[in-house]
């Protein structure tokens, strides 16, 4: 049997040896900056005082927190949606159907904590349960990842992901084989990408805000903005939900290990590691510095969300008053390159006002410690990675135009820089 098109695709990560490290050491990187965060030295690249113990990591309760976390958001997804989309055409010519509704399941969760917390519940106790509710999320994505990839052996080859078909068990369930796991019309992977792990990070966040709250009267100022602006980049792509069926996440990869740790588990236990550091070192934030940092904030989300909607309305329509009189180049797909607005400026200018975003989240806590700053420094290895495969994805798809676009735009994030 000749092999599926996907096994010909370039692999990822330094193929099978890389994605094996990766699947042992991001649990493993995870549960240190959950650890490090709430120590005394707080040193990022030091071991903590004291390795936890099986009962820190584990509790069967916190399994049973993260599935019952799980069912309300799958419950909340069949939900009637405001608005049913189409994603980008297959290759054997179908466009699934996919709600958006994940606004509206954040307006939900949101209600249904609230009035919980106003019935007595403790929320503040999640900052004491971090470390097991991370080792249950993690548990849950190694199993549902396994489930994944026996589901995709019998899927056929049209439904397989460019990459994660390679033939090797290894490689594959980190990658994931199938792109668009379904059962029914409810879809693993668009369910997985924006809804359980960034609604869980807003929760672990106002939990943890909660708790300062507990301990020392009222939250401080700096943990007030980290929930701000975290909130206000979760509400966003919530209300923005459909601008993900075109992303990488959606249209290229398949639905495996990687996915499903980073949207389970990474999302909501190391995006609210600034939150995390600001419950056990409080730091002291005057109102002239809370400015600029709002000001920081405000630039790149400005950025962020300026450019995603000009692509956005442009693969909608490139018709549009909006984007008609913007220069383009044509390529021989039929499909023409935005070589003007926001995206003549750099390749990426989204990546430019997410980095700018993270910075915002980070400078809150001070620059007396560098565990705040892992987001940033994460970040920028993400979507640095992320934007040499979209070059490498453009190339072969574009070919010539591509090329020109490269030359009439040279710089890839930063203008002037790179």
């Amino acid at each position: 049997m000749a092999p599926p098109q996907g096994s010909r695709a370039p692999q990822e990560f330094g193929g099978p040896l890389g994605v094996a490290l990766m699947t042992l050491l991001l649990p493993a990187t995870m549960v240190h900056l959950v650890l490090v965060a709430g120590s005394e030295p707080a040193r990022l690249l030091a071991p903590p005082p004291a390795l936890p113990g099986l009962q820190e990591l584990w509790s069967p309760g916190a399994l049973l927190l993260c599935l019952s976390w799980l069912g309300l958001q799958a419950a909340f997804y069949l939900l009637p949606a405001r608005k049913v989309a189409e994603g980008l055409e297959l290759k054997d010519k179908r466009r699934l159907r996919y709600p958006i509704n994940g606004f509206q399941a954040l307006v939900l969760t949101a209600l249904l904590v609230g009035s919980g917390v106003l019935l007595g519940l403790p929320l503040g106790a999640l900052a004491e349960m971090l470390l097991p509710l991370a080792s249950a999320a993690t548990l849950i994505a190694v199993i549902f990842s396994v489930l994944l990839y026996l589901k995709a052996l019998a899927a056929p080859v049209e439904d397989l992901a460019p990459v994660g078909s390679s033939g090797n068990p290894i490689y594959d369930f980190f990658m994931g084989r199938e792109l668009n796991p379904r059962i029914g019309s409810f879809d693993f992977k668009y369910f997985c990408e924006l809804r359980p792990g960034l609604i869980g990070w807003a929760l672990v966040n106002l939990a943890l805000l909660v708790k300062e709250a507990q301990l020392r009267g009222s939250p401080s100022l700096a943990m007030c903005l980290v929930n701000a602006f975290q909130l206000l980049y979760i509400g966003d792509a919530l209300w923005c939900e459909e601008m993900v069926l075109s992303t990488m996440d959606i249209t290229h990869d398949g639905f495996g290990f990687m996915l499903a740790f980073g949207d389970l588990a990474w999302v909501p236990f190391t995006y609210s590691l600034q939150a995390q550091f600001l419950l056990h070192h409080p730091q002291p934030l005057e109102l002239p510095r809370a400015l600029i940092i709002c000001l920081t904030k405000a630039v790149g989300y400005y950025i962020f969300r300026a450019s995603n909607s000009q692509k956005s309305i442009f693969r909608k329509n490139p018709s549009d008053p909006r984007v008609a009189d913007l220069e383009t180049i044509p390529t021989a797909t039929g499909k023409k390159l935005l070589v003007a607005g926001w995206w003549g400026l750099v390749r990426h200018p989204n990546y430019l006002g997410d980095l700018i975003m993270s910075l915002s989240w980070s400078l809150p806590c001070g620059v007396s410690h560098l565990v705040p700053y892992f987001y940033i420094l994460y970040m920028t290895v993400l979507l640095v990675h992320r934007e040499a495969r979209d070059e490498r994805n453009c190339r072969q798809k574009y070919g010539k135009a591509w090329h020109q676009y490269c030359q009439r735009v040279p710089y890839r994030i930063v203008p002037f820089i790179y």
